[in-house]
């Protein structure tokens, strides 16, 4: 990274990760870094299969990566 377009650079990370954490990490008290890895792991398997992106037009990222969804594309 040149510094530059750090934004750029980080923004599907920020995608990513924002919420995960508004809707897991910061709702729930984990007694340790083992039950946070356990419950991010549920998260991300529910995330990624089972709940509907509005960036893919509805289909869930596992689906788009099976080929059963289609994404539209930006004009």
């Amino acid at each position: 990274m040149d510094g530059k377009s750090r934004a750029m650079e980080n923004i599907m990370v920020e995608r990513l990760w924002r919420p995960a954490k508004y809707e897991e990490i910061h709702l729930k008290d984990y007694r340790n870094v083992t039950e946070l890895i356990a419950a991010l792991k549920v998260y991300f398997d529910f995330n990624n299969h089972e709940r509907p992106h509005q960036s893919h037009g509805g289909p869930t990222p596992a689906e788009i990566d099976a080929g059963q969804g289609t994404l539209a594309l930006a004009a």
